[in-house]
């Protein structure tokens, strides 16, 4: 996790260390051995978050945070014609966000389903982004797209470490490059060029489906 100052403070030396730390043990992960690894006293983490629970939280904000940065400065590069293999050499410094995903995911309950449908709303506005940029076509309905987008990414991923689980489950750099080497040119040539050759089987369906909900006009503010 890259923290938001040159010089992080000891609350977001706590929060990358817990970031971490949970991404390799899940979030049943001691607040001792997070101090462990951020270089403090337990009481201090409870000093500066109150409870677990509540750094839980403060790690969800920035993990999604991160991916969004992530999201738009991508969408930018690819839209300026900028190149983007320094993403994929950059594999290990998001090793932390996708590992802390994947445990959302297996954690399940509520604060994981909260925290995958934010990831969904995200979608939604980096995807607004980049139909903006003119990089991404725009869709009928971009709230479902974004949906399926994402439930489909994390659903490869958890099936790919379900079928082919990793040596060292804690090595998370090791599990994205993995995914990496046999996902990522599938994904992008999908996305690029589609697989079908007509739209035959789209004109089809609409034929037979409700116009998905429009977004409500926005009404003019009253001074």
């Amino acid at each position: 996790m890259r923290s938001t100052q040159p010089d992080p403070t000891t609350r977001e030396r706590i929060r990358d260390a817990a970031v971490l730390r949970f991404a390799r043990d899940g979030f049943g992960a001691s607040v001792r051995s997070i101090a462990t690894d951020a270089g403090v006293s337990p009481a201090l983490v409870i000093h500066h978050f109150g409870s677990k629970d509540e750094l839980h939280a403060e790690c969800d904000e920035q993990v999604l945070a991160e991916i969004r940065a992530t999201k738009n400065a991508t969408i930018d590069e690819v839209a300026s014609g900028q190149g983007i293999l320094h993403r994929f050499a950059a594999a290990d410094e998001y090793a932390p966000m996708l590992g802390y995903v994947l445990r959302s995911l297996q954690d399940g309950g509520p604060v994981g389903r909260t925290f995958i449908e934010q990831m969904i709303d995200d979608a939604v506005g980096y995807t607004k982004h980049g139909v903006e940029a003119g990089l991404i076509k725009p869709s009928r309905d971009e709230t479902a797209r974004s949906r399926y987008l994402v439930l489909s990414a994390l659903g490869s991923l958890m099936l790919e470490l379900t079928l082919n689980p990793p040596k060292d489950p804690s090595d998370i750099s090791g599990m994205v490059r993995s995914f990496l080497e046999t996902s990522y040119l599938p994904m992008i040539e999908l996305y690029t060029q589609g697989v079908f050759t007509t739209r035959r089987m789209l004109d089809e369906y609409l034929l037979y489906v409700p116009d998905p909900p429009q977004e409500a006009p926005t009404e003019p503010s009253v001074d």
